[in-house]
């Protein structure tokens, strides 16, 4: 894989942190940063992927088989 087909960084430490705490809020305060700017991240990396990442549901986000 080229260098420039890779997803960004912060994109990756977004997904890993709400793939860990499986809560967008508490990715967001282990990362220190905004709940937006989370949701903003994990958006472009599914964008650049093409396929969903989470499921979302009233109690939080679930990983996609």
């Amino acid at each position: 894989m080229k260098r420039e087909h890779l997803p960004p960084l912060k994109s990756l430490q977004a997904f890993e942190a709400v793939a860990r705490t499986g809560s967008v809020v508490r990715a967001a305060e282990a990362l220190h940063v905004t709940q937006g700017a989370v949701s903003k991240q994990l958006r472009q990396l599914e964008e650049a992927l093409g396929v969903a990442l989470f499921e979302r549901r009233n109690r939080g986000v679930h990983l996609t088989a």
